[in-house]
């Protein structure tokens, strides 16, 4: 069963982390333990594109195939996944709406710490935040 990932761009740490992500239709993570996150993504899994302050930017369904590069002189610090049917949104999600529309979905409050790298939602859950971004963010 296909998973749903919420990955945050980086940008509080390097605003040119979110371009790159955007530019290469990828997600990332750097250094240790955050890079080992990108490789628990498997192919079909989907990725939203979470940048801090402004919400969900973009989105796209993994391809399965981690890749690693140097990051700033460091020797392997970070892996990234391409992201297949990638769009960015025209208008972001805010986090106050995705967190709405998983509590609906749930039929319940549904609590999210945004501060992370990486966050698993619900398949089931997190299909109802890609409908919501193809009825009225792209």
């Amino acid at each position: 069963m296909p998973k749903v990932y919420i990955i945050n761009t980086n940008k509080a740490n390097n605003p040119q982390d979110e371009t790159d992500m955007i530019s290469n239709m990828k997600c990332s993570a750097y250094y240790s333990p955050w890079k080992h996150y990108i490789d628990t993504i498997e192919a079909n899994d989907i990725v939203y594109l979470y940048s801090s302050e402004v919400g969900i930017i973009a989105r796209g369904i993994a391809t399965g195939i981690v890749e690693i590069a140097d990051y700033k002189g460091d020797k392997d610090a970070e892996h990234y996944m391409h992201l297949d049917r990638f769009q960015s949104l025209k208008a972001p999600l805010i986090a106050s709406k995705v967190t709405d529309i998983l509590s609906e979905a749930a039929d319940d409050k549904y609590k999210i710490q945004w501060n992370q790298t990486m966050i698993l939602v619900a398949y089931s859950l997190g299909l109802k935040v890609w409908q919501h971004i193809t009825k009225d963010c792209i």
